[in-house]
C-alpha cells in the first residue's frame, strides 16, 4: 500500500501558523527528495504555507520516486503506480488544513501534479508543472477534468534531453483540452528551472490566488 510519510514533509511554517492560509505543495523530481524544491521557498510567493513532500518509492541508487520510469516498467504499470500515489497524496491532504491548495512539481513531480488534477480537479487551485509531462496512456478522470479545466502553468526548456519527445508531444495535445493552460518555452534551458521561468510561475500563482 502506497502512503505518504508525514514525518518526511518539510513545512515552511509550524502547525499553529498554517490555519486560514493557502497551501502550496511541492513535488520533487525522480531520484530527488523533499529538501530539493524546498530550497526554492524563499523565491516563492509568501502568502501560502509551503509543504514539500517526499515521494513514496525509495530507489536503490538513492532518492525517491512517485512512480517507476520507462525502462523499469511499461506504460500501464507506470500509470497504475502514478494513480496509487495520487490517491495517497489526496489522503495525506485530508490531514491538512488550508483555504486552497496549489501544486508545484518538477519533472516527474510535475507529472504527478497533473495526475492529481485527473483525480480531483475541483480540489486544486492550480498546478505548476516545470519540465513536467502528462502521463501517457491513461484517461482516469479526463472527462471530468476537461469540464473543470483548472489553471495549469507548463514551463519547459528547448534543450531538455531528459523528457522524451513522445511525452512532450502527448502533453502538448493533452493539456489544452484538459486545463486552462499557460505554456512557456525557455530558449536554451535544459532539464532545470531558470530564474525567468520561476518569475513567470510566481506571477501565474499570484494571479490565480488573487482571483480566487
Amino acid at each position: 500500500m502506497v502512503t505518504i510519510d508525514p514525518a518526511a514533509v518539510i513545512w515552511s511554517a509550524p502547525e499553529r501558523e498554517r490555519a486560514g492560509r493557502p497551501l502550496l505543495v511541492l513535488l520533487h523530481g525522480f531520484g530527488s527528495h523533499e529538501g530539493d524544491l524546498f530550497g526554492l521557498s524563499p523565491q516563492l510567493p509568501l502568502t501560502p504555507v509551503i509543504a514539500s513532500v517526499r515521494a513514496p518509492l525509495s530507489l536503490d541508487q538513492g532518492g525517491y520516486a512517485w512512480a517507476p520510469i520507462t525502462g523499469q516498467a511499461d506504460a500501464a504499470a507506470i500509470a497504475e503506480a502514478a494513480n496509487e500515489t495520487a490517491v495517497a497524496l489526496l489522503e495525506w491532504l485530508d490531514t491538512t488544513e488550508s483555504t486552497s491548495v496549489g501544486l508545484l512539481g518538477f519533472s516527474q513531480g510535475g507529472a504527478l501534479s497533473l495526475q492529481l488534477l485527473r483525480h480531483a480537479p475541483e480540489r486544486f487551485a492550480f498546478a505548476v508543472a516545470l519540465s513536467g509531462f502528462a502521463i501517457l496512456e491513461d484517461n482516469v478522470g479526463d472527462e471530468r477534468l476537461a469540464s473543470v479545466r483548472p489553471p495549469v502553468f507548463w514551463g519547459r526548456g528547448t534543450v531538455d534531453q531528459v523528457i522524451a519527445p513522445d511525452k512532450i508531444e502527448y502533453t502538448e495535445g493533452w493539456l489544452p483540452d484538459h486545463s486552462t493552460l499557460t505554456a512557456r518555452i525557455y530558449e536554451g534551458l535544459p532539464h532545470s528551472i531558470s530564474r525567468p521561468e520561476l518569475d513567470d510561475a510566481n506571477a501565474f500563482m499570484r494571479e490565480v490566488w488573487s482571483a480566487s
